[in-house]
């Protein structure tokens, strides 16, 4: 089996991109496999999944151990996100791989992203206050939001870290940060194991490519998660969403005057949002 360095140096800085972010793998990953490296977007799609699989656990051990993870949300959520990530995979395999399907998917797959960068810039405007109090479980919210989240991770390998956490968010404004994160990864896990055992049973999967994105995302995604913290991850967030719509743009046929366009403001704006919040937040000396 031939080992593509590019590709593996490539999945390290996406990797590592994650895990300083906590940015879902899956909106940045698959653009890069498509749009960098030529691959199929159904091939594309399940070879992110399936290295997102090994992936994962890394994250939800570091929760597990900090005790940042609400179980209850977490039964609810994957109550709906399991089956249908399987139906979503079942779907891909049944749109085919002709030049017409692999158009199709392209171009679902750049919805996908768009609304995941939606969801990402907008974020910071979701009124949501820290705190420790009970929280009133709303199950059927939570099944609607799974199975939502799990058709489209299944179809397109895209939304366990972009629209689900949104969506709980918008559920439990004043859910404690390290818990919404906690939930929302352990909810990702079972919902790509999902995605992944339908991209196996239905789909193909180029494990070539696959082991070069394990072999470079993984030790990246320890370094970045071991680097991170709440300031520094948010102040990417605007620049790496921003890629992300410019991505989902071209994916869906966009001119590529619009994209140009776009990335001379959209970019910049990205950027200066960076260096306002970098300025506003007060560094640890500072702080103590």
């Amino acid at each position: 089996m031939h080992l593509n360095l590019v590709l593996v140096l490539a999945s390290a800085v996406v990797g590592f991109a994650v895990g300083l972010t906590g940015v879902g793998g899956g909106a940045l990953m698959t653009p890069m496999l498509v749009l960098l490296f030529g691959i199929a977007p159904s091939t594309a799609i399940t070879s992110d999944l399936v290295a997102a699989l090994v992936m994962k656990p890394f994250g939800v051990s570091v929760h597990l151990r900090r005790r940042t993870i609400h179980w209850s949300l977490v039964g609810y959520l994957c109550l709906g996100s399991v089956p249908a990530a399987l139906l979503g995979a079942w779907t891909l395999h049944q749109l085919g791989t002709s030049h017409g399907a692999e158009h199709l998917v392209q171009r679902i797959l750049g919805a996908a992203l768009v609304i995941g960068a939606a969801a990402l810039l907008t974020r910071p405007f979701v009124p949501h206050v820290d705190a420790d109090e009970s929280l009133v479980v709303r199950r059927l919210p939570l099944v609607a939001v799974g199975v939502l989240g799990g058709f489209m991770v299944g179809l397109t390998s895209v939304g366990a870290g972009s629209l689900i956490v949104i969506f709980l968010l918008a559920l439990y404004p004043r859910l404690a940060n390290d818990r919404l994160v906690g939930t929302d990864l352990a909810q990702s896990l079972p919902l790509t194991a999902a995605a992944t055992l339908g991209t196996l049973l239905f789909g193909h999967v180029h494990f070539g490519v696959t082991l070069d994105i394990i072999l470079g995302s993984v030790p990246a995604v320890i370094l970045g998660a071991r680097l991170s913290s709440r300031s520094f991850s948010r102040h990417l967030r605007p620049i790496i969403a921003t890629l992300v719509l410019l991505s989902g743009l071209k994916y869906i046929g966009a001119p590529q005057l619009l994209l140009g366009v776009g990335a001379l403001v959209l970019l910049p704006a990205s950027l200066g949002l960076v260096i306002r919040s970098a300025r506003r937040t007060p560094t640890v000396l500072e702080a103590s």
